[in-house]
């Protein structure tokens, strides 16, 4: 007793019928069972308007009608895709078989003849407005769930993304870099990574948050080495390029696309495109193009930054150098296209310029 005042509490029924007299007996019909949220409409054209703006949980139709006829009506309706379209019951005269499988494969559930008998139509409301209501809740369930996981995801991927950004702070703060060379080179890689055939916007913002653990390695080269001022002797040269395959390993065993692309970047981003690079020699096509954005939005911004042991280059004799290492080091194409959306570069340069505090907090690691 007590589920089935729920439902003739939460019920919502819209009725539908052109003679004013079949409305009011309706209406009587359903009040006197508890049923209280009804609404009536006797001009089937406001029928769609009702429907959109508050759905009901259970239609109950006449066919014949002006304007428009229960079946068009059922057409309508079905053709909206609510995923939880309410039981249509029609109410009609037309008894005939043909009405009736009419409706029924229009898309109606019950079809009751008129003269009705009223305890019939209590029963067939009630049983579908129970199942209608069961459905309704599922799905706002679903729904509900679908958010809560939605927001987990959400949540999760902030935290990996603060968590590489980190790690990506962590190897600059060993070089002496700042935090915005790692903004700066990052979205530039991103920029360069959209210019390219089959990356899409999906593909350009894991490339965001992937390049800037590209040096994550350098974690592991001895300090003795990493912050020697002069020249590196071969010896050390040589523990210095392994920087690249200890951030390979530090990046290994996962297989988000963030973290596969950041180890691919990782161990190619010092690749070059005629050969001459390192860990493993690759040439042209066979270094990644991960690799190859990072190598020249890296080098870009390394040259015309300014720091504590070096003078920044212009913006001219930087690109006339890129231009120049154009299929030696850099992929050519790649500079084709890093070329022409210069603007956009150096609009990330201004966006995410060194500041005063930058600067000195690089000297003072340094030094």
């Amino acid at each position: 007793m007590n589920n089935q005042y729920k439902i003739q509490d939460a019920a919502r029924i819209l009725v539908v019928d052109d003679e004013r007299a079949n409305l009011i007996l309706m209406d009587r019909l359903l009040r006197a069972e508890g049923y209280t949220n009804l609404t009536l409409i006797d001009d089937p054209r406001q029928v769609m308007e009702v429907y959109l703006q508050n759905p009901p949980d259970l239609i109950l139709l006449d066919i014949r009608m002006p304007y428009l006829s229960g079946f068009d009506l059922i057409e309508k309706i079905m053709a909206h895709n609510d995923p939880c379209t309410p039981p249509i019951l029609v109410l009609t005269a037309e008894s005939s078989r043909d009405y009736m499988l009419r409706a029924l494969q229009a898309g109606a559930r019950d079809f009751i003849g008129k003269p009705f008998d009223r305890a019939e139509v209590v029963a067939r409301v009630r049983n579908m407005l129970e199942v209608q209501l069961a459905l309704r809740m599922a799905h706002d369930q679903k729904d509900l769930l679908e958010q809560v996981v939605h927001e987990r995801t959400r949540e999760i991927r902030e935290t990996r993304l603060q968590v590489v950004q980190r790690l990506g702070r962590a190897a600059e703060y060993r070089d002496n870099e700042t935090g915005r060379h790692i903004l700066r080179m990052s979205h530039m890689s991103a920029l360069l990574a959209a210019q390219c055939p089959g990356w899409n916007e999906d593909d350009a913002e894991i490339m965001l948050h992937a390049s800037p653990m590209h040096d994550i390695g350098k974690i592991g080269i001895p300090d003795a080495i990493l912050l020697k001022p002069g020249k590196l002797t071969p010896d050390e040269w040589t523990i210095m390029q392994t920087h690249t395959t200890i951030g390979g390993d530090i990046l290994s065993g996962d297989t988000s696309d963030l973290l596969r692309m950041a180890r691919e970047i990782a161990l190619s981003h010092h690749e070059k495109w005629d050969g001459s690079g390192y860990p493993a020699g690759l040439a042209g096509n066979a270094i990644p193009i991960t690799g190859r954005i990072v190598a020249l939005a890296d080098v870009f911004d390394a040259l015309t930054s300014e720091r504590p042991y070096k003078k920044a280059w212009s913006i001219d004799d930087t690109l006339q150098l890129i231009r120049a290492e154009a299929g030696r080091h850099f992929d050519p194409h790649l500079v084709e296209r890093f070329l022409s959306v210069i603007p956009a570069v150096l609009d990330i340069r201004a966006r995410y310029a060194e500041t005063e505090v930058d600067a000195e907090t690089a000297f003072l690691e340094r030094y």
